[in-house]
């Protein structure tokens, strides 16, 4: 007898990963390989971070904690948000998560039921739609451009019949784009009137270029925020990540944790209550990833590409190829093999129209960044 795999599993691939395998299989032959594909900075955690794991791998035991993490860190990131952004929150709201990969999982499963309906906008990040799926709940598709700052609007999701969640980025992942507090406070609204769950992913606050970037938790408490230790934090392989949930969706998110995984790691909790201390650090990577940024789309500008989304915050360049191909894949394989250059397909983000884009992450070292620009700009020419 055969047996059978689930369906939940048939999702489509993270490229943005899939890229990152090939590029370290490259390395590991010796190619000498620059990485664009993920977002991922290039710096170590924040010394006081650090520093402070170290004195909890000497003195402390490192076991299990509460599933919805230690109340150092909650009453940390309910404080955050008093003095970042003016916003009372109780501890008790603060859900520290594996991951904001972990944080997605949770709220989406809190927050709907299979075939309910869920917007999302694209360009957008692909774990969206494909967590949506496997879990048998309706991704729907708002192809957004440059009409709308690549972002939703109420207008475009009354075009698209019932729905029961919306979720939101900002800045936004491929394009770096952002919902100012006005056009965020729109969709809320909308959200409020319309009985749809709004789920904010906020995971690149603290790295914006033009403005800060406003929390929908402003919006009102209904709202599900997602964040990370990952980005601004610098802190990816520490694998920890928060939500702000409403209270109604409390004892299920505990529940559904206590569940899938125990506790978020302990070690990685016990050291991030030091990293909201660590502002001056971080916001000089910030001003490194400007500069990344603007290397970047000199060197493309140079090389012949005029069209990119606008880089507000994040550390992606959302790149328009389409003069040069529409297979953006095939695009992204000669790239590595020829210059051992690796950046993502658009067609991660966008499987529509995809073909004609790619991202580039400018997270790492500058200079590598500046290395990648400079192969770009000389490949570039001779790529269609």
């Amino acid at each position: 007898m055969t047996l059978r795999a689930s369906r939940r599993g048939l999702v489509p691939p993270f490229i943005a990963m899939d890229v990152l395998r090939a590029a370290t299989e490259r390395a590991a032959a010796g190619a000498d390989i620059l990485h664009l594909e993920v977002g991922q900075p290039g710096t170590p955690a924040p010394r006081a971070v650090r520093e402070a794991a170290q004195r909890a791998l000497d003195q402390a035991p490192i076991g299990y904690t509460d599933a919805l993490g230690i109340t150092p860190l909650r009453e940390a990131i309910a404080a955050h948000y008093r003095r970042q952004y003016g916003v009372a929150v109780d501890p008790a709201e603060a859900i520290v998560t594996t991951g904001s990969s972990a944080a997605f999982l949770l709220a989406f499963l809190a927050a709907f039921e299979a075939g309910d309906r869920v917007a999302l906008a694209v360009p957008g990040y692909p774990a969206y739609r494909n967590i949506l799926a496997a879990l048998g709940i309706e991704p729907v598709l708002i192809a957004v451009g440059e009409n709308t700052h690549y972002q939703p609007t109420p207008e475009l999701l009354a075009e698209a019949g019932r729905l029961d969640g919306l979720i939101v980025a900002s800045p936004a992942n491929p394009t770096g784009t952002m919902i100012d507090a006005d056009d965020l406070a729109r969709l809320a609204q909308y959200c409020h009137d319309n009985g749809i769950r709004l789920v904010s992913d906020e995971i690149y606050h603290g790295i914006t270029y033009e403005a800060a970037a406003t929390t929908a938790r402003a919006c009102g408490g209904e709202v599900i925020v997602v964040n990370s230790f990952s980005k601004y934090y610098s802190m990816t392989g520490w694998r920890l990540g928060w939500m702000l949930a409403p209270p109604d969706l409390l004892r299920s998110i505990e529940c559904l944790a206590q569940n899938f995984y125990i506790s978020p790691p302990a070690l990685s909790q016990l050291a991030a209550v030091a990293a909201f201390d660590c502002r001056a650090e971080l916001d000089r990577h910030v001003v490194r990833y400007r500069a990344n940024r603007d290397r970047l789309i000199a060197a493309l500008r140079a090389a012949g590409l005029s069209r990119f989304a606008p880089a507000d915050g994040a550390f992606y360049l959302y790149a328009d190829i389409s003069e040069v191909t529409r297979d953006s894949e095939e695009f992204c394989r000669r790239l590595l093999a020829e210059t051992g250059v690796a950046i993502t397909p658009g067609r991660d983000f966008d499987q529509a129209r995809g073909g004609g884009w790619v991202r580039l992450s400018f997270a790492g070292r500058s200079e590598e960044v500046a290395e990648a620009a400079r192969r770009l700009e000389a490949w570039l020419p001779r790529a269609g």
